[in-house]
C-alpha cells in the first residue's frame, strides 16, 4: 500500500466496460451474440489518434496493467514498472490501452458470465477461444476508441504471440509490434505442461465437468496444481535457488510428508491463492488457445510466408534463462522477419528469473524499451 501514489504512476484508475450488441463469430465456428470487454486506458489520445499502445496481457494476467485502484492497494498493476509518466512506456506520450481477453474472468465475456440462453454461468458451455479471436476482439475495442492504427501492439509471452497475430492478421493497423518472451508456436513440451494442468484442474472432484458454479464449489485443488507446475515453469532453477535455495521452514527436517522446505511453502501459497482469484474453465481456455496458436500453420507451415505480410517495424526480446519460452524460440522470430526482409531488432537479456524476467525491472531490458519507446515518441504528435 502506498502512502502516496508515485510521482511516475499513472495513479488511481478505474475500468472500463464496452457492451458489444453484434455477434462474433469465433475461429472455432461458434459465436458469441454479443459480448462485453473490460479494459483501462491510461495517458490522453492525440488528436490524430496515432499515439496509441495495446497492450496484450498474458495466460492468466488482466486488463489491470498499471496504476492503483485505490489508496489500499496492496501492488499496482501487472506492468506497472513500465507504462506510467517517463517510463519506458511513457503515458505523457501515449494513449495506453489493455483489456481482459474475451474468455477471461476479470469481467469480460467467459466462462463466468451469464449464458443467455440458459440464464446460468456458461461454465464449460462457453466456447474455445483462439488467439485469432483476441484479435479480432481487440480491433473491434479498437474501432470503438476511434483508433485506426496502433502505433505499437506490446505483449509477454501470451501477449507477445497476441501481438504478433496482430502483425500478421491487421498489417496495416499498427506501425511497431513488440514481441517479449514468445514463441512462433507451443512445443511438444509446452504442450504437454499444459495438458498435466488441464488433467489436475478436470480430475478434481469438485470440477464437475465444469459445472461446479451450479454445485456451489470450486475445484480449489486441481487449478492449485495447475498454479504450481505452470509457476515453476515460469521461474528457472536459479532464481529459485537464489530465493529460497533449500531452506527449511523450521531450522530442522521433520522426517514426515508436511511442508518442511520453503519452496514448498512458497507454491502452497501460489496455488491457494490463484485457486482463489482465477477460474478453472478459464485456464483451461486460456492454456488451449496457446496450445492452438501457430500462424504458420495457414502457411504451408512456413513462418517467413507467415511474416511476410507484416508492415510493422518488429523488436524482438528474449531472456537468457527462459526455459519455457527460450532465446531460440525467439530467433526463430527473429529469423523468420529477416528472411522477409522485414525490420527487426532483437535484444537476449542475459536475466536469472526464468520466464518471468518480462515482468521485472531488470536495467539491460528497461534500456532496450526505453530506447525503442522513445525512437516511437518522435513519431507521433504529443496530446
Amino acid at each position: 500500500m502506498p502512502d502516496s501514489i508515485p510521482a511516475d504512476s499513472v495513479g488511481l484508475v478505474s475500468p472500463q466496460t464496452l457492451h458489444i450488441d453484434s455477434p462474433i463469430i469465433l475461429e472455432g465456428g461458434k459465436s458469441l451474440p454479443a459480448y462485453d470487454l473490460v479494459f483501462e486506458t491510461y495517458g490522453q489520445l492525440n488528436q490524430d489518434a496515432s499515439n496509441a499502445i495495446l497492450i496484450c496481457h498474458a495466460l492468466s494476467g488482466d486488463h489491470h496493467v498499471a496504476g492503483y485502484y485505490t489508496m489500499e492497494d496492496k501492488r499496482p498493476g501487472w506492468w506497472d514498472n513500465v507504462i506510467g509518466p517517463g517510463k519506458a512506456i511513457d503515458t505523457n506520450q501515449f494513449f495506453v490501452v489493455c483489456l481482459n481477453n474475451l474468455g477471461g474472468c476479470k469481467g469480460s465475456t467467459g466462462p463466468t458470465s451469464i449464458n443467455p440462453e440458459t440464464n446460468t454461468p456458461y461454465g464449460p458451455d462457453f466456447p474455445i477461444i483462439t488467439v485469432n479471436d483476441w484479435v479480432k476482439s481487440q480491433a473491434v475495442l479498437a474501432d470503438n476508441l476511434n483508433i485506426h492504427q496502433w502505433v505499437a501492439v506490446v505483449g509477454g509471452s501470451l501477449g507477445g504471440m497476441q501481438a504478433m497475430q496482430w502483425a500478421i492478421s491487421l498489417p496495416e493497423r499498427l506501425k511497431h509490434v513488440i514481441m517479449i518472451a514468445a514463441a512462433p508456436k507451443l512445443s511438444a513440451q509446452n504442450i504437454a505442461f499444459n495438458e498435466v494442468a488441464r488433467t489436475a484442474i478436470k480430475g478434481d472432484p469438485d470440477f464437475h465437468e465444469g459445472y461446479y458454479a451450479s454445485h456451489d464449489t470450486l475445484p480449489r485443488k486441481g487449478l492449485g496444481l495447475a498454479r504450481m507446475l505452470g509457476h515453476i515453469t515460469y521461474l528457472s532453477d536459479e532464481a529459485m535457488g537464489e530465493k529460497f535455495g533449500r531452506e527449511l521452514r523450521h531450522g530442522s527436517i521433520n522426517y514426515g510428508f508436511d511442508v518442511e522446505f520453503q519452496i514448498e511453502s512458497y507454491l502452497r501459497y501460489q496455488s491457494e491463492t490463484f485457486a482463489e482469484q482465477f477460474d478453472a474453465n478459464t485456464y483451461l481456455l486460456m492454456t488451449k488457445a496457446l496450445d492452438y496458436f501457430d500462424p504458420a500453420s495457414d502457411f504451408q507451415d512456413d513462418l517467413t510466408k507467415a511474416v511476410s505480410e507484416i508492415q510493422a517495424k518488429c523488436l524482438v526480446i528474449s531472456f537468457t534463462t527462459d526455459w519455457r519460452f527460450s532465446p531460440e524460440r525467439s530467433q526463430e522470430i527473429v529469423n523468420a522477419l529477416l528472411s522477409a526482409n522485414k525490420d527487426v531488432t532483437y535484444a537476449e537479456i542475459e536475466a536469472n528469473q526464468g520466464h518471468d524476467a518480462f515482468l521485472f525491472p531488470i536495467p539491460r531490458y528497461h534500456d532496450i524499451l526505453n530506447a525503442y519507446m522513445k525512437k516511437i515518441a518522435s513519431e507521433v504528435t504529443s496530446p
